[in-house]
């Protein structure tokens, strides 16, 4: 049953919000924990580069996990980590690769179960999260913060269920040439992961040759 409450009622309530740090925090403020984020955009692109950068993050406040159920634990993904500078001996950052949501729901009831969960990507997920999935778990664990991560096609995610995310999400990140376009329920703005290869890609640094 939904839950009613008077106007002096809600402005009583209290939220536990977010508050990350470094470079995100102009663009994506202190949004309300638990619900979805999107990250999406084009292969090769910068999408996992973004995300392991927002993962670094998020891991100095809780908790956090990147399945990376479409690359693996492969050396891309480490060579991601190894670009984004992330410690080696950071302790609340761990990865994974394909788990299923069984498997993900049986970490998340766990007392010491992670807060931040960035899925890479929707695609491998496709079945799994189709037929309102991906509101169940939202609702299921609603002091998780979930990070999905879409291709993109015709400038919108892919899959229908990406799309639904998208609609759902508080913070959505468009990937583009490596910079990242911030958006949804937050202040937005734009922000550079790889400022010399996302310079030549929208064409504000000149390439040179010898």
């Amino acid at each position: 049953m939904a839950k009613i409450v008077s106007v002096k009622g809600l402005f009583k309530l209290r939220y536990k919000l977010l508050s990350i740090g470094g470079v995100w925090r102009l663009v994506i403020g202190s949004p309300e924990i638990g619900g979805a984020w999107l990250v999406y955009g084009h292969e090769k692109n910068g999408k996992t580069a973004v995300s392991v950068n927002i993962a670094d993050e998020l891991a100095n406040l809780k908790r956090t996990l990147y399945v990376s159920a479409e690359e693996g634990l492969s050396s891309e993904i480490r060579e991601n980590c190894r670009l984004q500078g992330i410690d080696p001996n950071r302790k609340n950052l761990q990865f994974a690769d394909f788990l299923t949501i069984d498997d993900l729901r049986e970490l998340l009831i766990k007392r010491q179960g992670p807060k931040f969960v960035i899925i890479d990507n929707i695609t491998v997920y496709v079945d799994e999260l189709r037929n309102n999935r991906v509101r169940k778990l939202l609702a299921e664990f609603p002091g998780v913060t979930f990070i999905f991560i879409a291709h993109e096609e015709r400038n919108e995610p892919y899959t229908a269920t990406a799309r639904m995310i998208k609609k759902l999400a508080k913070v959505i990140i468009h990937v583009q040439g490596f910079k990242a376009f911030v958006s949804g329920r937050c202040p937005g703005g734009e922000i550079n992961i790889a400022p010399n290869l996302a310079a030549l890609y929208h064409g504000t640094e000149q390439k040179t040759t010898n």
